[in-house]
């Protein structure tokens, strides 16, 4: 395998994270809806339906929209360095650190959503992205 290579796994390992967040939203939110017999209205605003749900059901669709968002930049610098040929060791244990980081977050917000310790996992995330983030501008413009 040639390293660069190897700097796609953390990549893939968030995706399938973040197909277990859809998964685990899904496995708790349809049976919430179910037993509140919550009546679908297409009508309604963006929203509004789902705010009835248990805060517990309703951390873990937040988390995943959350899995939607800043880790799109993780995957774009990810696979640019890729194809550039960068992945030091550096640079690799900086993406399973974000990795980590957002499976650690992920859990904090899913299992209790303390709000502090949250903040302090996705601050701590933006460090190893940041990383990843100059290592790439340093690469393509070098």
């Amino acid at each position: 395998m040639e390293i660069s290579n190897q700097l796609i796994q953390p990549l893939v390992a968030l995706v399938v994270w973040s197909m277990v967040m859809w998964l685990w939203m899904y496995v708790t939110r349809v049976p919430a809806i179910m037993s509140m017999k919550l009546e679908m209205d297409p009508m309604a605003p963006n929203g509004e339906q789902m705010a009835k749900l248990p805060a517990k059901v309703r951390w873990k669709a937040d988390n995943y929209n959350h899995l939607m968002e800043q880790p799109t930049l993780f995957y774009a610098v990810v696979l640019a360095l890729a194809v550039m040929g960068i992945s030091s060791g550096f640079t690799l244990y900086a993406a399973w650190a974000y990795v980590a980081l957002r499976i650690i977050h992920s859990l904090v917000q899913a299992l209790g959503n303390k709000i502090e310790l949250r903040f302090a996992v996705f601050v701590a995330s933006n460090i190893p992205l940041l990383f990843l983030v100059f290592s790439a501008v340093r690469a393509a413009f070098a």
